[in-house]
């Protein structure tokens, strides 16, 4: 009989073969070049990190956030990487998680373009609010949907049907999260958002293929942005605990590995280890990435993350008289 060291390494060589033949024969890879591209979140983090690599490979690029100030100094960084004079570079400020805001910023961005719509949407607002659910009120619930699946759900709506009416066979990218695969404690009020965004996409991968746009979803781990910074003033101890051997990303790392995978033609986009496992682990029928190379995952997957689940369940019933003297200080429990 094989011994397992060697049925994995002929996985590997089996992977690597048809990853060879795919490279060989695969569909010419989008370019940005041109394009009209639309950036939500732009001005800061993940989303101007693509907004200065979008324009340093040729394309018009339209920044959409809600601080003015913020949008200044983002649309100077893009500036910094115009590579012609006759690239389109604008910013707008609109409240995204506003169905009425998001049809008036693309009225808006489409003004600017001469009229058309779009060639690619970029949807990377959002915010993480951590903590338990058990501290949560309607309207924070409410809030926390607004600003993870709804900020994205309205462009994602107001864009597709200006393409379908133009004819234009354009792409949207969405953003969730590698906790759109799975979740954790202090992720409650964030992480059904991030399914959310998952379920939609998966809805409009195949719906779109009616009007030949294309649709991807990223699923990044953690990115040392602002955003990152202010979340963990309020992450759970437990939570942080948790995440204390999470190797984190820089804003510009990711956004190469998402153009990467929008300019490949990936539905599910993701980078590194972890992220590459819990998609094959969880992907159910949605369209893979690299064949034998995603069954490799699998198998990794198999074995190892119910034994990650096991011990990240321990860490947090260890921390269970901790947190109830957490809670009696907010009056959450009697004491």
């Amino acid at each position: 009989m094989f011994s397992a060291p060697v049925v994995v390494a002929a996985c590997f060589a089996l992977a690597s073969t048809w990853a060879a033949a795919n490279f060989l024969f695969r569909k010419t890879p989008w370019g940005a070049k041109g394009k009209h591209c639309v950036v939500t979140g732009g001005s800061a983090g993940l989303g101007l990190a693509l907004a200065v690599l979008l324009a340093k490979e040729g394309a018009h690029v339209h920044i959409v956030a809600r601080n003015q100030e913020r949008l200044a100094a983002a649309l100077r960084d893009v500036e910094a990487a115009r590579q012609s004079p006759d690239q389109v570079f604008k910013t707008y400020s609109y409240a995204l998680d506003s169905a009425k805001e998001a049809e008036a910023c693309l009225d808006a961005v489409s003004a600017a373009s001469g009229g058309r719509c779009p060639d690619a949407l970029f949807l990377c607002a959002g915010k993480s609010r951590p903590g338990f659910w058990v501290e949560r009120t309607e309207e924070e619930l409410r809030e926390c949907m607004e600003e993870t699946y709804w900020v994205q759900a309205w462009p994602a709506l107001a864009a597709s049907k200006r393409m379908v009416r133009s004819g234009v066979h354009g792409k949207l990218v969405f953003t969730s999260s590698v906790l759109g695969y799975f979740s954790m404690v202090g992720y409650s009020p964030y992480s059904p958002g991030k399914f959310a965004v998952r379920g939609l996409a998966e809805a409009l991968q195949s719906e779109f293929l009616l009007y030949g746009i294309s649709v991807h979803i990223a699923f990044p781990g953690t990115i040392f942005s602002p955003g990152f910074a202010e979340e963990n003033k309020v992450k759970p101890k437990i939570t942080l605990r948790l995440e204390e051997t999470d190797v984190g990303s820089a804003p510009a790392a990711v956004a190469a590995h998402v153009l990467r995978g929008v300019r490949n033609g990936r539905f599910h986009i993701t980078y590194d280890f972890i992220g590459n496992v819990f998609r094959c682990s969880s992907r159910g029928s949605s369209p893979g990435n690299g064949g034998l190379v995603d069954q490799v995952y699998v198998m990794i997957g198999m074995i190892g993350l119910p034994l990650w689940r096991r011990d990240v369940d321990k860490e947090v019933r260890k921390h269970t008289e901790e947190h109830y003297d957490y809670l009696r200080s907010k009056g959450l429990v009697q004491s």
